[in-house]
Formats: C-alpha cells, structure tokens, sequence
C-alpha cells in the first residue's frame, strides 16, 4: 500500500509552484558552471530555505551524473524528534512538486534487520525538512532516470554509535548504483543560537565563522572522523549535519573505494559585523571516487 509523505515544507521553504522551481533550480544548476562526473558518488549539501541555501547547494548537486546510478541514501540530522539512534522512513514516495521520489522499500527492509535502526513515524518525517530540502534538487538532477531513495534520519547518536552505522552502511558505497546525499549546515552563529565564539585576530566577525568554518572543511576533506570529533569538540561549532557527515567519514573509512570529499562553495547568509547580528553558514562539497 502507498504510504506518501508529502512535500511538507513546500510553500514556505521553498516555492511549490513546479514551473518556478524548476526554472530557479535550473538556473542555479547552470550558474554554477560545474562538469557533471561519473566518480562523483556523494555530496554534503545545506538544508535551508532556497531563498537563503538554494544557490549553495547547486554547487553540490551540480557535480551529479544521474546515468548509472539508481539508489540514492539521504543522511540528515532530526531537528525535531530526539532519538540516539538513525531511524529509518516508513513511506513508500517522496513527494516534490517536481516529481515523486519512490522509497526502496526492499533497502529499507534490509537494513532493518541490521537491528540497529528504528522506524520514524510519519509525522516525524514530514515535520523534518533536512532531507526534504535535497529531494527537490535530486528530483530536478535524476529527471527520466530510474532512481529510488533509502531516506535515514540520524538522531543524537554518540561517536561509538556514528562508527558503528558507518561501518554498517560502508558495503553500499563500494556499489557503484548507490549516491549518498548527505544534510547538513555549517555554523549557527548569533544569540539566538546560544553560540558567539569569536576569535578577533581573524578582523570582523564574519571572517571569524569563516575561519572556523574552514577548518572544519579542511579536516572534513581528510576524511578522518576522529579529527572532525576532535575538531567538534573543542571549538563546539554549531554544524547541525555533525552526525551524518560523522558517519558518512566512517563510511568512506571502511568501504573499499577510495573516496575523496572536496568542498567546492561557501556562504553565509549574511556578514556579521556585530556581537547583535546572527548568521548559518552553508557549505557544499563533492565526494569523488579516486581514480
């Protein structure tokens, strides 16, 4: 039986009129200017609204060639529900106003009975919007392809739980039919995020987060989880991806393949100037297969 989430944040997050959506993520696709490659099987993408996010996140999702690839497991942080585990959806679609995304349900089942992982209501489901986010993109990017989504939503799991699901999900990456999505923003930066960590030697505010950003993205691409734990734990940077792409770096740990990620842009949704101001940055990269 169909079971649908809807594409829930549609209308607020991002338009829901389809001819619009697809011209602006057309656009975005475009002005990015990036060659679209077999080896790239992964990316770290924003999840905000595309008003603030959308043009970033193209920098991601334009590396993608959509031709042999028919599997596609999203990775994104709950925001809403809290669980130590990685739940897995119970839908069989995922809506977008550009096209529906069927749910391998048969993926789902097999990872199931891995016994590691719980099942996420639907409700649950539909009020995150960190995988709902990409769809949109994906959907645009596969259009006419055959492709499936396996969506898995990462809770609070503590650092032996994040190697212990990478370790579980590295045998998918070395299939080459499979793409990994992974959600995440970079700094949450402002009072209102209960973080002002601001280091003056590096002149404004803004050029503070960036820095602090970078060196997350730095240790990001040298694909060891144990520095970006480390990293994470003594400066506490607001990335509330931190979780899935923890277990992404896992993943390209223990998989075969040798997978590189490369962070290709980088914004903020504005320049803070002063201790008053708030800002999120977004990051967007590409996980390549080594030649």
């Amino acid at each position: 039986m169909e079971k649908v989430r809807q594409a829930s944040h549609a209308g607020s997050w991002y338009t829901d009129n389809p001819t619009k959506l697809s011209s602006d993520l057309e656009e975005w696709l475009r002005a990015s200017g990036l060659t679209k490659s077999p080896h790239v099987r992964g990316v770290i993408a924003p999840h905000a609204g595309y008003s603030y996010s959308g043009r970033a996140a193209a920098y991601a999702f334009g590396n993608i060639d959509p031709t042999n690839i028919s599997r596609i497991f999203l990775l994104g942080p709950s925001h809403h529900y809290y669980t130590p585990r990685c739940a897995l959806s119970t839908a069989t679609v995922y809506k977008t106003p550009i096209g529906d995304l069927p749910v391998d349900v048969e993926m789902i089942k097999e990872i199931r009975a891995m016994g590691k992982f719980e099942m996420m209501d639907l409700r649950v489901d539909e009020a995150e919007h960190s995988m709902e986010m990409h769809l949109p993109y994906l959907a645009k990017v596969f259009q006419g392809h055959n492709v499936k989504v396996v969506p898995i939503l990462v809770g609070s799991v503590s650092a032996a739980s994040e190697a212990m699901y990478g370790e579980l999900l590295a045998r998918y990456v070395d299939d080459p039919k499979n793409f990994f999505s992974v959600s995440s923003d970079f700094c949450h930066w402002g009072s209102r995020f209960n973080y002002v960590r601001y280091d003056k030697s590096h002149g404004p505010i803004h050029k503070s987060i960036e820095a602090l950003d970078q060196m997350g993205m730095d240790i990001i691409e040298t694909g060891d989880p144990d520095a970006f734990k480390k990293y994470l734990l003594e400066f506490d940077n607001t990335i509330c991806g931190r979780h899935p792409i923890s277990i992404f770096l896992h993943m390209l740990k223990h998989c075969s393949s040798k997978i590189k990620i490369n962070f290709l842009r980088y914004e903020q949704s504005s320049q803070c100037q002063t201790m008053r101001d708030s800002s999120v940055s977004y990051a967007s990269a590409a996980a390549k297969l080594e030649s």
